[in-house]
């Protein structure tokens, strides 16, 4: 079942955030747009450079009024001890969220339940609460944070210009498209 247009189901962790643990539940993805990032597990490969290219990115998200949130099934001492450690995980501001009993991962159907790990999932939340992208990537696939803003930037347009929507590659000012029946068959 696909998880476009449902709400985000309850929730309470904990994340390491700008020097603090803090309690993150499903009302924070609410009343704002939200990515929530799930990523296999802290001290890896791939997963720097995604955080890390995010954190580059962040401002911009921002800028939108965009939270985003890291997620993995590590603990959130964990991220901490990475954010301590790694000069790529240091720059992040945005919140990380520990997961270790997997309702998060189970949540948003990302859990890799024989190894304890999350799928690398992507998912952009609007301001009601429900699930507008869903993009999940095998393991050894690397994300694009300057793509998700893309994305992200669509999405809020589609959302504030109700019977407009985007073609592929659309970017902020790009000519969108109001589906008609004198479209059908002419694109």
């Amino acid at each position: 079942m696909s998880l476009i247009n449902t709400e985000v189901k309850p929730f309470k962790a904990t994340a390491y955030h700008n020097g603090q643990f803090v309690d993150v539940t499903e009302a924070n993805l609410k009343g704002k747009w939200s990515v929530v990032f799930f990523y296999p597990a802290d001290f890896t490969f791939v997963c720097p450079t995604e955080l890390g290219d995010l954190a580059d990115n962040y401002a911009q998200f921002q800028k939108l009024g965009v939270e985003i949130y890291g997620v993995s099934t590590d603990t959130h001492f964990t991220h901490k001890a990475w954010h301590d450690t790694s000069d790529t995980i240091h720059k992040i501001k945005y919140p990380l969220v520990g997961d270790p009993t997997w309702v998060l991962s189970k949540n948003f159907e990302v859990l890799i339940e024989d190894a304890g790990l999350a799928d690398r999932g992507t998912f952009v939340i609007d301001p009601d609460g429900k699930v507008q992208i869903v993009e999940i990537n095998a393991g050894g696939i690397g994300r694009d944070a300057q793509e998700l803003l893309r994305k992200v930037k669509a999405a809020i347009y589609v959302r504030n210009h109700p019977g407009e929507v985007c073609p592929a590659k659309w970017k902020e000012g790009d000519a969108t498209l109001a589906p008609s029946l004198d479209l059908v068959g002419k694109i």
